[in-house]
């Protein structure tokens, strides 16, 4: 059974230790960009238009580096992450967890 012995974040990523040995270290873009929440996986990809002299609007929280300022556990299966951009309704299942520190190549 696939468990977390270690799970660590700073203002960068995530470390993830599991309990076979195999360490991960997951940006919190990374997390952000894949997030499986139902909003973010059925969103359509953002056109952004030809006009040279377009500049899209933004909020405040967006202009600053992305960041996690809270993670709580979902049961024993998965970890729910608050971004600096405002989004939270992401739950990162642990395989899913795991998949993306495969996908990542980025071994600790």
């Amino acid at each position: 059974m696939l468990t977390l012995r270690h799970l660590q974040g700073d203002a960068d990523g995530l470390d993830l230790e599991w309990n076979d040995g195999t360490r991960h270290r997951l940006a919190w873009r990374v997390l952000r960009d894949r997030c499986p929440c139902a909003t973010c996986m059925s969103a359509p990809p953002i056109a952004v238009p030809q006009d040279p002299g377009f500049l899209p609007v933004i909020s405040h929280a967006e202009t600053l580096p992305l960041k996690a300022i809270g993670m709580r556990p979902v049961g024993n299966y998965a970890y729910a992450v608050q971004f600096s951009d405002g989004h939270s309704t992401g739950i990162y299942s642990l395989d899913f967890l795991r998949q993306l520190g495969e996908e990542q190549g980025v071994p600790r």
